[in-house]
């Protein structure tokens, strides 16, 4: 296996028009960070495995079924007979950011238990990545501990994305030591702007990176920056990729996990050690590309982009 991700799988809500009598219209989309990664990898071409819990009712169903679609292996999904799945309501501003509503008081998600993972994707997975989302309650933060330490013992390379999201958490100092313990076990970081604020009090990139890597010696780490595009930071090297701005983007749901994707289909070609700036510059355009492509398109999973099209986006500038 080349990428096994743990973590929550949901459904999207996102709005998709106005009723004849005025009520907001909203499109039920696959999804949840961890499987969009997979999903980008898959289109790259790469073998993929999720671990997660989702609920014994439509919605899971409807998961799984697009998990499977999209080549990623469901062996590492279980269902909860008690709890439903969770949802999300997303509402998108005009400069495409989203405002997120979360039915999860309880998710399936958050109701993962050790006892259910499967030890062999664990063993058998090159790269081992997970989110912040799968600390905020109890069993499912033991379930991701215990996951993060099998996959390490193993030899996986562990890659983690903070992907904050502040209303499913009980209080940020919760939310702030649990990404540290995400930044502390990983080889591979994607982390954006605002959680780098949000970590360190840096309004500044390149200082907040500083205090990152000092504190946690993260082999290899890159941040996003929206429209100002993205940096990468390894082996005291520093390498830039440019922003590719779409006139018909709808929405940014899904960018980041895009860009996680493409960062970890360059890793598993050539390793995180080694690499010179002009090649991880390229690694970086490359993954701002796709980014741009899905801001373009309603919902992450079911639409990623193919590699034929990244490459055309790479031609306009």
């Amino acid at each position: 296996m080349d990428v096994t991700a743990f973590g929550e799988l949901l459904v999207d809500f996102t709005c998709s028009g106005i009723s004849t009598q005025g009520n907001s219209l909203y499109e039920a989309n696959p999804g949840g960070a961890p499987c969009n990664v997979l999903a980008m990898l898959q289109n790259l071409g790469k073998e993929t495995a999720f671990i997660g819990k989702i609920g014994q009712d439509s919605f899971g169903h409807m998961l799984e079924t697009a998990v499977r679609e999209q080549g990623i292996s469901t062996a590492g999904i279980c269902y909860d007979t008690k709890v439903h799945t969770t949802l999300a309501f997303v509402q998108t501003a005009s400069d495409g950011e989203r405002d997120f509503s979360f039915y999860r008081n309880p998710g399936a998600d958050m109701k993962l238990r050790k006892e259910e993972i499967k030890g062999e994707l664990l063993r058998n997975t090159k790269i081992f990545h997970f989110g912040s989302l799968s600390m905020t309650h109890p069993d499912v933060e033991e379930a991701t501990c215990y996951a993060v330490k099998e996959a390490k013992k193993n030899g996986a390379l562990i890659s983690f994305d903070p992907n904050l999201r502040p209303p499913l958490w009980e209080n940020m100092e919760t939310a702030k030591e649990k990404i540290s313990f995400g930044l502390s076990q990983c080889d591979i970081l994607k982390i954006s702007e605002e959680e780098i604020f949000f970590m360190t009090g840096e309004a500044d990139v390149d200082l907040g990176v500083k205090k990152i890597l000092e504190e946690y010696k993260i082999p290899f780490l890159c941040a996003t920056m929206g429209k100002h595009g993205s940096k990468a930071f390894f082996e005291g090297k520093t390498a830039e990729g440019r922003a590719f701005l779409q006139e018909n983007t709808i929405e940014t749901t899904g960018a980041g996990d895009t860009f996680c994707g493409c960062m970890l289909n360059f890793i598993l070609e050539n390793g995180i050690h080694g690499r010179t700036e002009k090649e991880v510059s390229g690694m970086l355009e490359f993954a701002n590309a796709a980014a741009s492509i899905i801001t373009t398109r309603k919902g992450a999973l079911r639409v990623m982009p193919k590699r034929k099209e990244i490459e055309e986006v790479l031609k306009t500038k």
